[in-house]
């Protein structure tokens, strides 16, 4: 039987606030556990959450990004479960009147074709606290620095159909929420984390089969790996005659394995009821127009107009435009590059990406500032350096050995241009390979690649590769 796969991700993304969705408390990461709880996040008695409006702007933002319903009126409720991190025993979090609504959202496939995700909603909600096990022998801790942080949970429409759909719709949210400077977007500080509804179906069926979650995923790596295993299993277990539970699964990724944690909650068991310590919040054209007017250049618009004002290709605009800092970096390139736009593209999506990459930093920690690569750029147009000496020039750069004038000198890397100097080169080489330059006139047109190799490797380098061939050329015939 041919199965598909039906896929929904529930996105939680924290909101970049210095204090907490209720209270003063401080959401800055690393303090030393339960030193960033205060009574409010602790629901002790007589004390009263108070909304913080920078959330609400916040949730706005992405609302309007995506070209959502924002709702003028939204309604927190309270939802009532038991667990050792939440201590008040309830999470202030919103149901039946989110803030965000209907949106959608359109994301690039492998094959370059694009596929429009529907988003339900986006709803404010506090976080809760830590529960942690590692290094305390048999016993378990609590840290509740986290619980009252506001969290922005975005919940996707299943139109999914693979592992590959979803981290592409994610890396898309990802994007998106860092270029509205509205969450870090840091995964290994759990700020951007998501919980995957899967279930799979026979191929044709029209109704859904029954769905696993996988919960607290932070890592698009382990978002695929978790879908696709957990889609091996459940079609396993159908074949073999079992039926999926409706349950809550843990993704386990040192053992690549997903396992049980608890049945699936329904709304129903959650006995949601709007909470009576909070107003709901109204919202009027005027704040939706000043939120609007703060919205910088989508992800999207931004790709387009480097597509069309550089004539750069889908794949390259795309790259360059998945993150604003990226993208940043990259026109600040252009300008002092004097817009070799190509040229541009290829160093920043080539050489710098590996060196980042192999280094493991991000974009703001290159030590090659954008300013100092364009310059580099110029000298490579101009014909100051080579191809080859660029590529040392670069190193330098990135070693901290000055900019690229200071390099190109330290490392004696400018280009020999000098016409004479460069014909004695060809001439010493014709000289020394007869044998060749018979079998280059007898027909052999491939070894003009030999002569320009060689003359380059007696100029070490600095001759200027495109008058050596066409010396090379008049020479020989």
């Amino acid at each position: 039987m041919e199965w598909e796969t039906v896929i929904g991700l529930e996105i939680h993304a924290q909101l970049a606030t210095k204090s907490k969705i209720f209270s003063a408390a401080s959401t800055a990461y690393g303090a030393m556990p339960n030193t960033q709880a205060c009574a409010v996040d602790l629901g002790f008695p007589g004390v009263l959450p108070v909304l913080n409006s920078e959330a609400v702007t916040m949730a706005t933002k992405f609302g309007l990004a995506i070209g959502a319903e924002v709702s003028k009126r939204s309604v927190f409720a309270r939802k009532n479960y038991f667990y050792p991190d939440l201590p008040k025993g309830y999470q202030i979090s919103q149901f039946e009147l989110p803030i965000v609504g209907i949106g959608e959202l359109e994301i690039e496939l492998e094959n370059g074709e694009t596929k429009t995700i529907g988003i339900t909603r986006a709803h404010l909600e506090e976080d809760a606290g830590k529960s942690m096990h590692e290094g305390l022998g048999n016993e378990s801790g609590i840290d509740l620095n986290r619980a009252g942080t506001p969290l922005l949970e975005i919940v996707s429409e299943p139109d999914m159909r693979s592992a590959k759909e979803a981290v592409a719709y994610m890396k898309k949210i990802h994007s998106l929420v860092r270029y509205l400077e509205i969450c870090d977007g840091n995964m290994q500080e759990g700020s951007f984390r998501c919980d995957a509804n899967v279930s799979v179906r026979p191929k044709g069926q029209k109704e859904y089969g029954t769905r696993a979650e996988l919960k607290n995923i932070n890592s698009f790596r382990f978002v695929e790996r978790a879908i696709n295993l957990e889609v091996e299993r459940q079609i396993e277990l159908i074949e073999d005659g079992g039926h999926v539970a409706q349950e809550t699964r843990l993704y386990d990724a040192d053992k690549n394995e997903t396992r049980s944690m608890r049945s699936k909650e329904e709304a129903n068991d959650y006995r949601y009821f709007p909470d009576p310590d909070l107003l709901p919040v109204e919202l009027d054209q005027a704040f939706f127009d000043s939120v609007k007017a703060t919205l910088p250049e989508l992800p999207d618009v931004k790709k387009h107009r480097f597509m069309k004002s550089f004539k750069l290709s889908a794949y390259d605009a795309s790259v360059l435009t998945s993150s604003r800092e990226l993208a940043e970096y990259f026109e600040a390139v252009l300008v002092a590059a004097d817009n070799e736009a190509k040229l541009a593209c290829n160093w920043v999506n080539g050489e710098l990406a590996a060196m980042l990459n192999k280094e493991n930093k991000d974009i703001s920690e290159s030590p090659v500032k954008p300013e100092m690569l364009g310059k580099m750029i110029v000298r490579i147009k101009d014909g100051t350096i080579s191809g080859k000496g660029a590529k040392d020039c670069f190193e330098g750069m990135w070693l901290g050995e000055g900019d690229a004038d200071e390099v190109i000198k330290k490392r004696d890397l400018k280009q020999v241009q000098d016409s004479a100097a460069i014909e004695k080169f060809v001439d010493d080489v014709i000289a020394a390979n007869p044998k060749q330059v018979e079998q280059f006139k007898a027909g052999q047109d491939k070894l003009l690649g030999f002569f320009v190799g060689q003359v380059m490797k007696e100029s070490k380098g600095k001759a200027n590769p495109a008058q050596v061939n066409q010396l090379v050329k008049d020479k020989l015939k």
